[in-house]
């Protein structure tokens, strides 16, 4: 009986029902959306650092794996020293700069060494840059920007023509010469980080060994290994940032269904009192009261889960180069029991509440 009387209630009461799920939906989407996006741009991250191709990086003294490299503070010659170690078969140094567009960066690049590293770019249009102030930009890029072969992009102050259209993946979104980044910011002869590629992959380790022991103070990774450290357990911030959106997830979830209940118990009053009349036990009250605001936080949940498809859609449509959303199904169930834990929280005291009322006056309520 106590389900068809939650879902009479709830049917009943069509609006106020659809409003309470869609606010409940708010911080589930919220939610979803952010861990999205985190795990999104980490996987494009993975993505474009394996698409140079390389098997060792070497990144600057006394950066960590998490540091943001906003300078070039390595010696370009240290470039053609790692080239003349044993079993070395190929390095290139590259610098990355930011650039005017929100959360996009220039990577500087010796064109010939770093095709020669990574395959090569796969053009969509135009080609390789031969003069200079010109760009290569990737197919997301080039959307978010609405540019075609040919078109001229201020980035850092200056205008750039546009020489060719690659497809994403590897090590950036734009690309521009190495010298002529260099020279405009300031860093002639450094580098950010240096990629290094062996001539067998069981040398790998043994290569890495070798420059450890004459770069003491640079970190240097295995590419795989480095690789595996884009998750959110190494960004300790984010991690941090996304616990603190879960719980205000928690707060608006509590208050918005507190105030649902609130205002449903008074609504019902009457209701309630029949139903204590007839013999209806507080427990049997309140376990009405709870199960109708978890119906809503499952029917939220759902409505936020769908609603989060949406966000979706709409940061890969209009800025396809600076965000990189995912769906991460793994944490539906945990934006479902956020929901929930909200829910139940924010239902509680109108549940006693309903519970407490006395029969006869509730009876007489007008």
């Amino acid at each position: 009986m106590i389900h068809k009387l939650v879902w009479e209630n709830v049917r009943h009461r069509p609006v106020r029902t659809f409003l309470s799920a869609l606010l409940i939906a708010i911080p589930v989407t919220l939610v979803l959306t952010l861990v999205g996006l985190s795990e999104g741009m980490l996987s494009e991250a993975r993505r474009r650092a394996n698409g140079v191709g390389a098997d060792i990086v070497i990144r600057p003294k006394g950066s960590s794996f998490a540091s943001s490299l906003s300078s070039a503070p390595i010696p370009a010659a240290l470039v053609d020293f790692v080239r003349k170690q044993p079993h070395v078969r190929l390095a290139t140094g590259t610098i990355i700069h930011s650039i005017s567009a929100p959360l996009t960066s220039a990577a500087g690049i010796q064109l010939e060494e770093f095709s020669a590293m990574s395959g090569g770019f796969r053009f969509v249009a135009g080609g390789p840059f031969r003069n200079p102030r010109e760009i290569l930009i990737d197919e997301n890029y080039a959307r978010e920007r609405n540019a075609k072969v040919g078109a001229v992009l201020n980035l850092m102050n200056l205008d750039w023509r546009v020489a060719g259209i690659v497809e994403p993946g590897k090590l950036n979104r734009v690309f521009v010469d190495l010298e002529e980044l260099q020279e405009l910011t300031g860093n002639r002869g450094k580098v950010t980080q240096i990629y290094v590629k062996v001539d067998a992959p069981e040398n790998v380790g043994a290569v890495i060994e070798a420059l450890k022991s004459q770069l003491e103070d640079y970190p240097i990774y295995a590419m795989s290994d480095f690789i595996s450290l884009f998750s959110v357990d190494s960004y300790p911030a984010l991690k941090s940032f996304i616990n603190v959106m879960i719980g205000i997830a928690v707060v608006i979830g509590f208050a918005v269904v507190c105030l649902s209940m609130y205002m449903a118990v008074l609504q019902r009053t009457r209701e309630i009192g029949i139903l204590k009349s007839l013999g209806a036990s507080k427990a049997f009250i309140l376990t009405l009261i709870l199960r109708e605001a978890l119906l809503l936080s499952l029917v939220g949940a759902v409505i936020g889960v769908g609603l989060s498809f949406g966000a979706k859609w709409a940061l890969e449509t209009f800025v396809p180069a600076s965000l990189s959303p995912a769906i991460v199904p793994g944490w539906w169930p945990r934006a479902a029991l956020i929901a929930m834990t909200g829910a139940t929280l924010g239902a509680l005291y109108p549940g006693w509440r309903a519970a407490s009322q006395d029969p006869i006056e509730a009876l007489a309520y007008e």
